[in-house]
């Protein structure tokens, strides 16, 4: 009996030793799995690593790498652009281990994965449980990251209204507004910005010099005359617009020399190259211009610009509608309307003048009717107007338009259509955001295939193409946004006319409709007058100035920006183009 009660105590003392030894090579094997899954996500070898942190992750009361190892199977997931897998195994982190002392990174990087996705509001949210001080470099890096590609600014208001303190929200949304047109309101947001957070006002509002009165004005002109390719002959020209331009605003400066404005031309031909232009930009007289003109092409821009901002010489370009051309440079203007302006000036116009409110949008692939259409949209709802559709259309896809607009559901005897999918008078207008005669074309056959109160507004660059008859204008009752109307009773018009043809033995121009001699010329009027009446340094003056009456065309507005604010409407009537009243 001594000898079984002995035998069992050794077996029993044996079997404590395998457990102990079993229990001591799991806490073994758990370190060195963890081990070897770090130097696996160390060595970037991410795959392998989720597959090694993986076997620590469930639970077992010896297992001390739990929490580790489900944040960096997580930190894997994310690096092989797993993030829906990441997210969900941080959330799991937050779930399981809510005590755990490194949350803070948890919210790190689900907020980074949040702002990846575009979902700023939620990533902000997260990064707002940081308390720790240590952290708030990493945060403030990481939000300025987010945000670089956010330029809305009104998503930056409503981001500044949830996090009224946030130091990166509010120089951010800072430095959007100085890259816009600032309505008054917006302008005094962001001076309350430069104050509330203590930011450097030069590097946000730019102080123009103080302005410089002349006997005589030098402005340089940059267009792409290719003289070395012009022939002799009277034949038009390639770049036959570019010449009408040019010939306009100097016959303007023959009419200003008569009103004792005395302006210095001086022109220089940028032959469409980028090169030539930095070699012109090299010489120092172009540095005592008091304006420069130009340049008239997109790849032209960026030098000129550059040279406009660091010698502080303002810039206009005539022909233009692209804000981004100047968005950078404090002293570029444009002397067109904006795409922006057009768009929202047009949805204004829809608001004032009819009661159907319901209306839709074309648009077609360009940046352009991108631009157009989403400022207008914008205008729309703010304007009391209902945006039923807004529709991008390609020359693929065209045929759209008339299944929204035109499909019949009713017939008379005649097999004529007396009804639509698209009730008739349940649409009050459209808006078309393009010059493609695909587009237009269509929407003006399906308005007038439906025989209701639709009105269509659209471009007067659409009145040089022969896609519609003119006819169909009247009829329609169509609206078309035309900075560049002038009307034939104008005499200043007329006289124009009578002086080219005059100087140059020709009509101004031989377009259906736009005249580049007459904006040149309406150009250099306007140009001129505002260097006398503003000095060198002019902003400021037109700022205050409210709108200017026009000399061929109805007028300027450059009170809340660097683009000419006023767009005016033009119709057909008993056959004739005139301007609609303004009403809004």
């Amino acid at each position: 009996m001594h000898k079984t009660v002995r035998y069992i105590t050794v077996v029993l003392m044996a079997i404590g030793f395998t457990f102990s030894a079993i229990h001591s090579f799991a806490q073994t094997d758990y370190k060195q799995q963890y081990t070897i899954a770090k130097k696996l996500y160390t060595d970037g070898k991410y795959n392998l690593a989720m597959e090694s942190f993986k076997k620590l992750i469930p639970y077992d009361q010896n297992n001390p790498y739990r929490e580790y190892a489900s944040f960096y199977y997580a930190l894997s997931a994310y690096h092989q652009n797993f993030k829906a897998v990441a997210k969900d195994m941080l959330g799991q982190i937050k779930t399981l281990y809510p005590a755990w002392d490194k949350m803070d990174e948890v919210n790190i990087w689900l907020a980074k994965i949040h702002f990846d996705n575009k979902d700023y509001f939620q990533g902000m949210k997260l990064l707002g449980e940081i308390k720790n001080d240590k952290t708030r470099k990493e945060i403030a890096y990481l939000k300025k990251q987010a945000l670089v590609s956010v330029t809305d600014v009104e998503t930056l208001k409503m981001m500044l209204e949830e996090y009224p303190k946030d130091e990166v929200i509010g120089e951010k949304l800072a430095r959007e507004l100085s890259r816009n047109q600032l309505q008054p309101e917006d302008q005094k947001l962001l001076e309350s910005l430069i104050s509330k957070f203590d930011l450097k006002k030069t590097d946000y509002i730019v102080e123009t010099p103080e302005s410089i009165h002349k006997d005589v004005y030098t402005v340089s002109v940059l267009f792409p005359f290719m003289v070395n390719r012009i022939d002799a002959t009277t034949s038009r020209k390639p770049n036959q617009f570019v010449l009408d331009l040019y010939e306009g605003m100097m016959l303007a400066a023959d009419t200003l020399a008569k009103q004792g404005i005395k302006i210095n031309v001086r022109a220089y031909d940028t032959e469409r190259k980028v090169d030539r232009i930095k070699g012109l930009l090299q010489m120092n007289e172009l540095k005592a211009s008091d304006l420069i003109v130009g340049p008239l092409y997109s790849d032209e821009n960026t030098p000129v610009q550059e040279f406009s901002q660091v010698n502080q010489i303002n810039l206009f370009n005539p022909i233009s509608t692209n804000y981004e051309l100047i968005r950078q440079n404090p002293y570029g203007f444009l002397f067109q309307p904006s795409n922006e302006s057009i768009g929202s000036e047009s949805a204004n116009y829809l608001a004032a003048t009819k009661r159907n409110k319901k209306v839709m949008v074309f648009y077609g692939d360009s940046k352009r009717d991108s631009t157009l259409a989403a400022n207008f949209v914008e205008k729309a709802k703010q304007s009391g107007l209902r945006v039923l559709r807004a529709e991008r259309v390609t020359k693929e896809t065209s045929r759209k338009i008339i299944d929204i607009l035109a499909t019949p559901t009713e017939f008379d005897e005649f097999k004529y259509p007396t009804q639509f999918t698209l009730r008739k008078d349940s649409l009050g207008s459209v808006f078309v955001a393009s010059d493609d005669p695909l587009i237009y074309s269509k929407v003006i056959s399906c308005v007038e295939t439906r025989k209701d109160s639709v009105t269509i507004v659209g471009s007067e660059n659409w009145l040089d193409q022969s896609a519609v008859d003119y006819s169909k204008y009247e009829s329609l009752g169509i609206k078309l946004y035309a900075p560049n109307f002038s009307a034939d009773a104008n005499p200043a018009y007329r006289a124009f006319q009578r002086k080219f043809v005059k100087e140059h033995g020709r009509n101004s121009s031989s377009a259906a409709y736009t005249n580049y001699a007459k904006i040149g010329y309406d150009f250099m009027l306007f140009a001129a007058h505002a260097l006398k009446d503003h000095g060198v340094y002019f902003q400021d003056g037109l700022r205050k100035s409210k709108q200017v009456p026009g000399y061929l065309s109805s007028g300027y507005d450059f009170t809340e920006g660097r683009t000419n604010q006023y767009v005016p409407f033009i119709e057909f009537q008993n056959g004739k183009l005139v301007e609609i009243p303004r009403s809004f």
